[in-house]
Formats: structure tokens, sequence, C-alpha cells
């Protein structure tokens, strides 16, 4: 049995168990398996930090687990990794991670073993394990994605290559006599040479006869059997989606050598199960602490839902993604956060012009209505923290090609932004895309960026660290250039949410983020030479103006702020336009031209016929 990605959706854990326990009574040797990311997700995690979801694991007697990456994601919080400690110390169950070493946090002191072992102690962790199933040994190793680098916040923890990993885990397991192996990884199903994924691992290392996946998040209905020219015996991939929607089961056949022979799998729908009585009262006591977190009200009411999109969302044709395009909740988020860091700017003599936040960070919509703390923590769920950090107009400008490198595909790293605008041109080669950068100075002017000179600029701790593969910002962060705040990400929104109030919030994009390849000739001419918003209405709220008004006007449509300011190519349009004053309906100079060319070719033709008649003539 296994599953992954779960990220402490709990609601239907009741029905889980009940799967689980229909299944060990058929087979009591059934392996229960977990490929990572139980971390994240919901305000069952937001509460309880992970142990709701391990006491669920416990009842359910999981046989091994695997690291994802959102594992990581608190290594950002002023606690650091003590929730996964604790998570780890509190399993009745042991951890298999092959290629992520533990060793330099001293927290993992004592419970990481970089070791294979035949009789696993639960709450620790190992590079392997051996277990007995239905008479046989069984090893088993985990991987875990070498992004999680990146994209959590794993501090002192570091990953090292999964395909050299692998082929050591194998040889070490064959050299004690095992030849039935399984990987538990979370690295992702994907058919793409450049990043992780199981089918490379299963192309590049003989001898592992089982992958149980995560990370992807990818529902396999049946097993998948890479069996390639050049392998020695196949290998058998599995993953079970997320959400705890799905509890994948696999039977595997070996032979006597230990090569997979047969492969028999299924996807079992969670939500055709009954509840277990035991776990739903257990789920009871966590459901009422969740629930009166999700239905404390904010006093702010929404008169439009504010979207979450993904390009796979349904009627989304589009491609707008919260990853990929300017949206309403990034702008307002962004706001939120720019105004607790110019507070803190005040305090401490900073000017910060300017906040910035990753686009995967928001994770979920807000419905119309009323809103709820609920809501609010479930977009923003990683407990980051807002952050300062001093840097360069050359390294903000490289930041934002990084930002745009992927467009018009997603990427997790596109940065919304507030307290000013950038312009991207699509059209250009990536790394060649940005325009302009502007901020707003107290005056509502825009400025544009220079790339000699500082600024500071607030972002989420994630993001500062080089989350997202930022290298221009961890760079400021390894030279002290960065300060945490401490401030929660959702509660800073929650806070620019009721200061907004219900007739403040705005039901339009305001023009942030620019691709000046898309703008007609009409929008190009908008502006002035200043670089000003064309009317009061249309600076943007809070940013770089202290005045209490500002905070009143924030929610105002600001539909035209984000067009193109009168540039060089606004100028051209306006001589063009005076050249068409001037000649009136007069044919254009390459008209007049052709015309001349054919005048003179006609009489040539004339002029030549005529000798050559009388030539044959004279001749006759």
């Amino acid at each position: 049995m296994h599953n992954n990605d779960t990220h402490a959706h709990l609601d239907n854990i009741a029905k889980t168990v009940t799967a689980v326990k229909q299944i060990r009574e058929q087979n009591p040797d059934a392996l229960l398996l977990h490929a990572g990311d139980v971390f994240t997700g919901t305000l069952y995690f937001h509460t309880e930090q992970g142990q709701a979801d391990l006491e669920f694991m416990n009842l359910m007697e999981y046989d091994a687990m695997t690291f994802g990456n959102h594992e990581f994601d608190l290594g950002s919080s002023p606690e650091g990794h003590q929730a996964l400690v604790d998570f780890i110390k509190g399993a009745k169950f042991p951890f298999v991670s092959a290629n992520v070493d533990f060793s330099k946090d001293d927290k993992f002191t004592g419970i990481f073993n970089k070791s294979i072992s035949a009789s696993p102690e639960n709450g620790q962790i190992y590079n392997g394990i051996i277990k007995e199933v239905n008479g046989e040994k069984v090893g088993i190793f985990g991987l875990t994605t070498e992004e999680t680098a990146s994209i959590s916040s794993p501090d002192l923890i570091t990953f090292t290559n999964y395909i050299e990993e692998a082929k050591k885990m194998v040889a070490e397991f064959e050299n004690m006599g095992i030849d039935k192996i399984i990987a538990i990884t979370h690295i992702g199903y994907n058919d793409n040479a450049n990043v992780d994924n199981d089918l490379l691992l299963a192309t590049n290392v003989d001898g592992i006869d089982v992958i149980v996946g995560g990370h992807s998040h990818t529902e396999l209905p049946e097993p998948v059997i890479i069996d390639d020219e050049g392998k020695e015996e196949p290998t058998v991939i599995v993953q079970a989606g997320q959400y705890n929607n799905k509890l994948g089961l696999l039977d595997v056949v070996f032979d006597e050598y230990g090569k997979v022979i047969e492969a028999n799998g299924q996807l079992l729908e969670i939500n055709s199960y009954e509840e277990d009585p035991d776990a739903a009262e257990l789920l009871a006591a966590y459901k009422e602490k969740v629930e009166e977190v999700t239905n404390e009200k904010i006093d702010v009411e929404l008169k439009k839902s504010l979207e979450n999109p993904r390009t796979g969302d349904e009627g989304n044709t589009e491609g707008i993604s919260v990853r990929n395009s300017e949206t309403i909740l990034g702008n307002l988020i962004t706001d939120g956060m720019l105004h607790a860091a110019k507070e803190y700017g005040k305090e401490n003599n900073k000017d910060v012009i300017m906040a910035l936040q990753n686009g995967g960070g928001i994770r979920a919509p807000i419905d119309a209505g009323p809103i709820t703390v609920g809501e609010v923590i479930t977009v923003l769920p990683f407990g980051n923290t807002l952050s300062v950090m001093d840097v360069t107009g050359a390294e903000l400008k490289a930041a934002f090609e990084h930002s745009f490198n992927a467009y018009p595909g997603e990427f997790g790293g596109f940065l919304h932004i507030a307290g000013g605008k950038v312009e991207f041109d699509s059209t250009k080669p990536a790394g060649e895309r940005v325009v302009a950068i502007y901020y707003l100075d107290e005056n509502g002017n825009y400025v544009e960026i220079k790339e000699g000179e500082t600024y500071t600029v607030a972002t989420n701790y994630f993001t500062a660290q080089g989350g997202d593969g930022y290298e221009m910002f961890k760079k400021a962060f390894e030279e002290n250039r960065v300060t945490d705040l401490g401030q929660s990400d959702w509660e800073n929104f929650r806070n620019h949410l009721v200061r907004l109030g219900s007739e403040g919030i705005p039901t339009e994009i305001e023009g942030r983020i620019v691709d000046v390849s898309k703008l007609d000739e009409s929008e190009k001419d908008q502006g002035n030479e200043n670089n000003e918003p064309n009317d009061e209405e249309n600076k943007q709220p809070g940013h770089g103006n202290d005045e209490p008004n500002n905070e009143e006007q924030s929610g105002d449509d600001n539909e035209n702020q984000g067009k193109s300011d009168k540039n060089e190519q606004s100028q051209e349009v306006e001589k063009d336009k005076e050249k068409e004053t001037e000649t009136g309906k007069k044919l254009p100079n390459t008209a007049t031209a052709m015309f001349n060319v054919l005048f003179a070719g006609i009489i040539l033709i004339v002029v030549a016929g005529g000798i050559y008649f009388f030539n044959r003539r004279k001749s006759a």
C-alpha cells in the first residue's frame, strides 16, 4: 500500500484508515509506505505542525516514509526544523533517505543514521532498511529531489545526486544478499531529462524493482513497467495522486533470482469507504480546533472572488496563471508586505521601495463573501516571514529576468510586485526580456531603477534566501544584506485586507507587470514623460506615500496604471502621423518609383519591337 503528497488533508483520513484495515485483513504482511510531503497545505498542519497527521500514520502502522520537499518548509521559521524533528521522534516507524544529509544540523543529532538497518528503530532516519514480507527480505531506501535546496528551506540540510546515491544503495543491498529492492522517492514522475524524475531513475539504475513515487502528484491508474533494452531487469513505478484521495495498492511477483515477473496494481478511491469510527472520533477533536480558526471572520466581505488561476484550470483558455501573470490576489499580498516593511523602514531609517512575492507561494483562491482567517492561511500556508534586503538595481533586473525566464510557461518563482511596475518583452530571448523596472517615489511618480544604485526591497524569507533559484538574492543573504522581520506572511495579508475594508478591495489588475509586446499603439502612447500615473486615482495604494488617504484608495480601479509610458516608440508613431498629415492623399514613394519603372519598361519594349520588325523587313 502506498500514498504520497497528502499535505495535511485529513478530512477523509478516517476512510483511509478503513481501507488500510481491510487490506491488512487479507494481506497481514502488506507494506504501507509514504513517498513524502505530509507537511503544509491545510489548517490541520497550521494548528498542529504535523502532529495530527502523525497520530493517524501511527494508527495505520506505516512501515516507512521518505522526505518530501515540503517537510523542510519550516526551516525558514524562527523554530527552524523543530516541527520536523518532533514529527520524526514521535513516529512509530522509521524514515528512509539516501541522498539527504542532516549531519550539519544539530537538531537531528541522535536520530540521523547514515547506514542500512536490518532492525530499524521507530523515530529514526536511515539510508535504507530491510523488512520481511511473506518470508522474503526486502530492501527499502529513500530519495528526495535535489531541487529542495531551492524550492524549500532546508538551511544546513544538503542533498546529493539521486541517481548516484541509488546506484550505491542497490550495490549495498545486493552485497547483503538482498535482491528485492524498493525505492521510495519524492522526485516526480516526469518525462524530462533536465529534472529529477522516476523515469530517469528507472532507466539509469539497474536493480531497483519497485519505485513508489511522489512530488508530481501524479495518478498512475496502474503500474508503469520500465523494461527498456539494455536494462537487466524491469522496474515497476507507482504513484497515488495527492491529498489522501487515493490509496495505491500493488502486488508484485518475483522469480527465484529476485526479478519482477508480474505486477498488478490499482488506485483505491478513498471516498468509496466508510469512516473508521475510532479514527473519526480522533479527527473530531482536531476538526473542532480547525473549524474555530476557519470560521473566525476578519470583518471584510468580497464582492468578487479573488482567483488563484493555473493554466490547467477548467475554462482558463488564455493561459493566465498566478505563476506567469499579474493577479489581484498577488497584488493584495504584496501590498500588505510593502505596508508592513515600510513601517519597519520608518523606525529603522530604511526606504523600502518595493515588495515581491513568488507565485508558487500563493496556494488558494478566496471565494466571494465574508473572509475568514482560515481562508487567508490557506492562501499562504507555508509559515513564511517577512524580510527586507538591500540589492542593487542590476541584481533586481537579474531577478526579474529569472522571473520571466519560463514565460509564458508557469514558474513557481514568478514575482508579483507592489510599489512599482516592471515592463518586459516576451518576444525577446530569455535573459534579455526586462525593458524597465520602476518604483513609485514619495510623490507617486514612477522612477526607473538604475543598475548601479542600491535599493531596499521586501520579500518572504524563502525568496530572500535564494529560493526558486534566485542566486542573486542568495548572494545578498550570504553577505548579510537580508533582515528577517519575523512577521507572519498571512498575518500581514489579513491586516492589509482589514485596512482596505470591503469597499477597498480592487476588482481588476493594475498593470504592474506589463508585456510591452502585447500593447497596441494607443496603450504605448499613454502616460507622460515624467512616468507619472495619469491622475490621483491611478496611484498604487500605499506605496511610497504615507498619507492615510492612500490607504483608503488602495482598492481603486487602477486599470490604466500599468500602461507603458511615453517613449521612443510612441515618438516614432507621432512622426509617422505628422508625415501622413503633410502628404495627404499622395501616392507613397514606393508606388511612385514602381510607376516610373513600369513606364520606362514599356518604352523599351516598343523600341525593341520596332527595331526587330524593321530588320526583318530589310532582310526580306
